[in-house]
């Protein structure tokens, strides 16, 4: 093993080209000029593209629509034995990150954008809650690197010295940023256009206008004595366009008061009104 860093693992798509030699999908490069990309800065690498590459978010990022680059973090480790981590100053259970070791792998991935087009991600309990603001925010960006922490996290000075936004997916903790990275980078790229297909689809959806998602339905029309609301199957696009909206507010209302509050400060209404309208 040798102290020189590894080339970081893409995936995406350079070009379509005719061929009757069949295309292996793993191979590299495969990228689009201009394509939204996710760097990811991690110790385990082979966790991605992991879900990510299937369904619509992998067909998306063969088809070039985005792209994924991984960063291994271990060849830049310090010494014979490339360590990344070391024990907490002042003592105390588990292991640090070294500001170094993780400073060199930032600077590898740096795209050379300024943070507002190109945001740097640390994933971490402390961090502020993700949200679809936040997603929609990252979406809009050319590109986004996420550093997956590990053990008892990263030496703070790291993160003061790259002024990196902290960003958790709740008040949960995991073994690593891997996962919730994974989280974010879905959540991220179906807001890319022709992701999804459908692009519609995902202004309807939970939290998009800060009200959970009204009830779906699809056939049988009737299912262990329970039936499909009648409003869905009249045709009657106002009334059931006034239904879900009135099945989403009541949802938010009654899960989650705290969404409800927000929307109702934000349209100037009485989060103690009835919903039965």
């Amino acid at each position: 093993m040798t102290d020189t860093p590894e080339k970081s693992k893409s995936h995406g798509r350079l070009s379509i080209k005719a061929s009757l030699k069949p295309r292996d999908l793993l191979e590299e490069p495969r990228v689009v000029k201009g394509a939204w990309t996710a760097k990811v800065i991690t110790l385990f690498p082979e966790a991605f593209p992991g879900s990510l590459g299937l369904s619509l978010t992998g067909k998306a990022l063969d088809f070039g629509l985005w792209r994924l680059e991984t960063i291994g973090l271990r060849p830049f480790g310090e010494g014979r034995h490339l360590n990344v981590d070391d024990t907490p100053a002042g003592g105390g259970a588990g292991m640090v990150l070294r500001a170094d070791v993780v400073d060199r792998a930032i600077v590898a991935a740096d795209p050379g954008l300024p943070r507002a087009r190109w945001p740097l991600i640390y994933l971490s309990p402390r961090g502020k809650p993700f949200d679809q603001a936040m997603a929609r925010r990252f979406a809009d960006a050319d590109g986004i690197t996420l550093f997956c922490g590990r053990f008892e996290g990263a030496d703070e000075r790291l993160i003061a010295h790259h002024g990196i936004e902290e960003v958790s997916l709740g008040d949960f903790i995991l073994t690593g940023g891997e996962i919730a990275a994974t989280a974010l980078i879905d959540a991220t790229v179906r807001l890319i256009p022709r992701v999804l297909g459908n692009q519609v689809s995902t202004e309807e959806e939970s939290f998009s206008e800060g009200l959970l998602e009204f009830p779906q339905y699809t056939k049988p029309p009737v299912w262990q004595g329970r039936a499909i609301p009648e409003v869905l199957l009249s045709g009657h696009h106002a009334n059931i366009a006034r239904w879900r909206k009135v099945m989403a507010e009541r949802l938010t209302k009654e899960r989650r008061p705290d969404l409800w509050r927000a929307y109702c400060a934000k349209h100037g209404r009485d989060p103690n009104e009835d919903q039965e309208r």
